[in-house]
């Protein structure tokens, strides 16, 4: 059995207002959460800064600080690509292997765009992955929302062509679940089985949930897959 932690869409930016919030003293009471959990990996699933720029970097690492657990990274809309990889770039992954399940990362980002595109060169990277993929049981994360969010969330703002994502993933049974951020609120859907949750903002939720979260993974050997959203007042 093993735990992992996302979070998501942090915002981090020069200044600690953001959107109206401080996403500063946001992500500080999240971290000062995720250290009391037992976990083996925590996931940022996009949207690290709000601007991208070095310092806003060099700040999440400082919040990031009392976390001892290998912390694990994708861009989101917001990141720049080369001030990421500067400061998190061993952080970056294609596959976190935790006991029976193997996490794998496809690309959703568009420059200069805020909706998500899966490339064909993503996709073949993405069914090659799942193909060897020794681990019995998969996840798949990415930034951008693969479904229709059923809320004030904007879906064409989502991914332009999740008919192509599941293409790929309704050929592999070990696939359990699809993780993704992007759209600031908690929510879980049902795909033939497959399980599609969302991930809450650490800064502020787009709906009119008022706190602040993350969600808490546990996966088993037997390729159960319980998660909770654990929720912070901001």
């Amino acid at each position: 059995m093993k735990h992992f932690i996302q979070i998501s869409d942090c915002h981090i930016d020069d200044n600690a207002q953001t959107m109206g919030i401080n996403s500063h003293e946001n992500l500080i009471k999240v971290v000062d959460k995720i250290v009391t959990l037992q976990s083996d990996a925590l996931l940022i699933s996009g949207d690290l800064t709000h601007n991208g720029t070095p310092y806003s970097y060099k700040k999440l690492k400082e919040i990031l600080s009392p976390i001892e657990t290998d912390i694990f990274v994708i861009a989101g809309n917001h990141d720049d690509s080369d001030n990421l990889a500067s400061e998190f770039g061993a952080c970056l992954f294609d596959r976190i292997a935790l006991d029976a399940w193997d996490i794998i990362n496809i690309d959703s980002v568009q420059i200069g765009k805020i909706s998500g595109f899966v490339t064909t060169n993503a996709l073949t990277a993405l069914d090659q992955q799942l193909q060897h993929s020794n681990a019995k049981y998969n996840l798949i994360v990415l930034h951008h929302p693969v479904v229709a969010m059923n809320s004030e969330w904007d879906d064409a703002l989502s991914l332009e062509n999740p008919q192509d994502l599941f293409a790929v993933l309704d050929k592999y049974p070990k696939v359990q679940a699809v993780l993704f951020g992007h759209a600031h609120e908690s929510v879980e859907f049902d795909k033939n089985g497959l399980k599609i949750i969302a991930c809450p903002s650490t800064a502020t939720q787009f709906n009119d949930e008022q706190r602040i979260g993350f969600n808490y993974y546990t996966l088993f050997d037997d390729g159960r897959l319980d998660y909770e959203t654990q929720w912070i007042n901001s």
